[in-house]
């Protein structure tokens, strides 16, 4: 337990025990610094992608070894992504959103020195940067969490869409990185970018210890703590008035995650979010190899169009969050993912023009990164309380999974003197069509019905 737990909890009797109250001005704070967190995560995430090609130059490294070291890199990224789920159940919500952030931010700074150090110091280090992907599913835990919590109505019937506010952090830190990067690139060079990705990342990081604990996750470790301290009548008393399954409470773990009704969505989601990150991988964090190589653009057109297209991908997260409130966010997400595989298909297709090339990467974004603004959301009404962060963390820790699937499949394309116009339609648009068929199998949850 951590130290700020046990402040909520020293010498606190069980019967007069409360969790600590979030105001409306607690909430909003907490919104905002999961909205920065995810930023900056997602500046360093997103960086490393576009600036890959010009590392890969800069140390000789061909196509083939930079897709590898990308694979690699989706592999240490995975079993972080996993890990973290436990880590953030025993340290909480407020501390695993400063360990993540606080961690991506170290590992963007590192990214300059260990380049040079050589492929396997770098590997290590983009591996350990994987702490900013798995911010997200921190988020997504602690947001769902506070605001099931809250009384104020407006915030009930639009938590979708406030949610996906924070969630549109995605293509406003993929826009921040490639807009900075075109500025920056030619005065500071690609080292002086990942320096300067890792200082408001460190900024948010201090200003998350003001965050408040979740009341979940409070109820969550007092019960344990009565229960350690074998006062076993007193936890089942707390369990019952915040209406929790005790006996379902004390056996969670990952197990309970592939049994009973958990284990739909845990088989369901886990397979969508790997197929759909293979199309991330393709499309979004290697999106300027696809451009310069498929449609022969310069670097500098590409990171261009990198954003103009997340400025469209903004108001796709905006858009999704609104709809899933209203239809569900099961067919939000499904339809969607249908509808940016057949986008991007039709944007390797397009002539080697600006326009179309703008166009159809743009819609295809829309669709592609969108949806995750109901989708994380989704993963929360999927699993019961007890196990919400775990289940949650094993779906979540899928999207590396798909990316180094995706890696391993480029690679060996590349490799054998493929194209990426090929790569990049049966690991990138043909997954991200499959993911949405994949969604139809998940059990729809109507909005109104989660309390």
């Amino acid at each position: 337990m951590n130290v700020h737990a046990d402040t909520m909890f020293h010498s606190t009797p069980a019967s007069a025990w409360k969790p600590q109250h979030l105001t409306s001005g607690d909430v909003k704070y907490a919104t905002w610094i999961a909205f920065f967190a995810w930023v900056f995560a997602v500046y360093d995430f997103i960086l490393f992608g576009t600036l890959l090609p010009v590392m890969g130059s800069h140390y000789t490294w061909s196509e083939a070894e930079q897709a590898g070291i990308a694979t690699w890199v989706a592999v240490g990224g995975a079993v972080v992504a996993f890990a973290i789920g436990p880590v953030v159940d025993r340290i909480g919500r407020r501390g695993g959103i400063m360990l993540t952030i606080g961690g991506a931010a170290l590992c963007s700074l590192l990214t300059a020195v260990c380049a040079g150090m050589g492929k396997g110091a770098l590997i290590g280090v983009r591996s350990v940067a994987g702490l900013g992907y798995a911010e997200e599913g921190v988020n997504a835990t602690y947001l769902t969490e506070i605001y099931a919590a809250s009384d104020d109505p407006k915030l009930i019937k639009r938590r979708g869409f406030i949610y996906s506010l924070v969630q549109s952090g995605w293509p406003v830190g993929a826009l921040i990185a490639a807009g900075l990067t075109a500025v920056l690139l030619p005065s500071i060079g690609w080292q002086g970018c990942f320096v300067f990705a890792a200082v408001p990342a460190f900024v948010i990081a201090v200003l998350a210890r003001k965050l408040k604990e979740s009341p979940q996750f409070q109820v969550h470790l007092r019960i344990a703590q009565l229960r350690r301290a074998g006062q076993d009548s007193e936890a089942r008393s707390l369990a019952r008035e915040y209406h929790i399954d005790y006996d379902e409470h004390a056996k969670a773990g990952v197990a309970a995650a592939f049994r009973g009704a958990a284990l739909r969505p845990t088989v369901v989601l886990s397979l969508a979010i790997l197929l759909n990150w293979s199309a991330i991988q393709v499309f979004s964090v290697l999106g300027t190899s696809v451009i310069v190589s498929v449609h022969h653009l310069s670097f500098e057109n590409s990171l261009w169009i990198l954003v103009l297209s997340n400025l469209v991908g903004f108001i796709g997260y905006l858009f999704h969050g609104w709809l899933g409130d209203r239809i569900g966010r099961r067919n939000t997400v499904a339809l969607g993912w249908m509808c940016g595989g057949l986008a991007f298909a039709a944007m390797l297709q397009a002539p080697s023009e600006l326009v179309p090339v703008v166009a159809l990467y743009s819609l295809g974004l829309f669709f592609l990164t969108g949806p995750y603004s109901a989708m994380l959301f989704f993963m929360g009404e999927s699993f019961p309380t007890s196990i919400r962060a775990t289940g949650g963390a094993i779906v979540h820790a899928m999207g590396p999974v798909g990316a180094i699937l995706a890696g391993l499949g480029i690679t060996s394309v590349l490799g054998t003197g493929g194209q990426w116009h090929s790569a990049a339609l049966w690991f990138g648009a043909l997954p991200c069509f499959l993911s949405g068929v994949v969604m139809w199998a998940a059990r729809h949850v109507e909005p109104t019905s989660v309390k």
